[in-house]
């Protein structure tokens, strides 16, 4: 998909963070452009930046507040951006995402619901409504392209991140099945891969659905303020946009915004070739046990960062609240 102007996109969690970044560009580049989230406060903030930031007609951004995991809401969402804008989106990204940190071994049912719920569920949501549309109103006919932003996280399994990390592994393999698929139609498909992100997911538990609140991870405000102070340092949700747009353009499956990109997915999966032969195992399992010890656990001893939640008293001692 090489031209913008004039096209139509729907964005999720595109009231900040990341999706907030792919609205602003995205209209700049001449996209009427329908953004989805949960939080009201933060739609009619995002809409006033991205007009600000585009110089967009007003009536070219459309805010939708919408739970992607109630699929009934999802609909009405992307019937009411048809209606608005005249027709399905060319270009469909899926962002939204939340996440929480903590032991794989104390993981609630709830954890995973809430987690892989929005950052997977949620992503065949989408794929479900809006592929038909897109395939029917474009196919062979018009550039469309449906993309989700999943993770670095995506390509390896963590201690103290394993809802999150198997969800994000999910949404890249569905795009690369769905990649293959819309070929007979002339459609793209990609997934973003970054690390560290300048938004505001350290808040998300704020915003946990009581139902799924029981949780074996430690949260506090004091873990809150640590991811604060990492995503702070995380990249600009704008220029990551633009690593997206470029991808688009070279109909290009997987996006690592960085430069050694190649380097880093070579490690990864050199450490899974391992994985796959008892000698390769061997030589992970030789390594100093002190080193295995500390790739176990995720916590941060300091602030009781990715530790269980208190009062779990089976969980190893690296991995308390201390």
């Amino acid at each position: 998909m090489k031209n913008f102007a004039g096209k139509i996109a729907f964005i999720t969690g595109g009231a900040s963070g990341a999706g907030l970044g792919q609205a602003k560009l995205f209209s700049k580049s001449g996209m009427r452009v329908a953004i989805a989230d949960m939080r009201q406060d933060a739609l009619d903030n995002a809409v006033g930046e991205i007009i600000a930031y585009s110089g967009a007609k007003p009536e070219d951004v459309l805010a939708l507040k919408v739970d992607l995991t109630n699929r009934a809401e999802y609909i009405a969402a992307a019937d009411k951006a048809e209606e608005v804008f005249g027709a399905p989106p060319h270009l469909l990204i899926q962002t939204a995402g939340v996440n929480a940190f903590g032991p794989a071994e104390t993981s609630t049912f709830e954890d995973f619901d809430w987690i892989v719920g929005v950052c997977f569920n949620a992503v065949v949501n989408g794929l479900v409504i809006f592929v038909p549309r897109m395939v029917k109103a474009y196919g062979n006919k018009e550039e469309f392209h449906i993309a989700a932003t999943s993770s670095y996280a995506a390509f390896m399994g963590l201690p103290g991140n394993a809802p999150y990390d198997s969800a994000k592994a999910a949404v890249l393999n569905l795009h690369d099945s769905y990649y293959k698929a819309l070929v007979p139609y002339g459609g793209g498909a990609t997934v973003l891969c970054p690390q560290n992100i300048n938004s505001n997911i350290f808040a998300c538990q704020l915003y946990r659905p009581e139902s799924l609140a029981p949780t074996g991870y430690n949260t506090t405000e004091t873990t809150m303020a640590f991811l604060k102070n990492m995503h702070s340092q995380g990249m600009d949700p704008v220029e990551l946009a633009g690593w997206l747009k470029r991808a688009i353009e070279n109909d290009q499956l997987i996006v690592l915004p960085y430069d050694n990109a190649e380097e880093m997915l070579r490690g990864n999966y050199e450490r899974y070739i391992k994985y796959a032969s008892p000698e390769g195992m061997k030589q992970i399992r030789e390594q100093d046990e002190a080193e295995r010890l500390a790739a176990a656990s995720f916590a941060d001893p300091g602030v009781g960062f990715g530790a269980a939640r208190a009062g779990i008293d089976w969980v190893h001692e690296s991995k308390k609240p201390k």
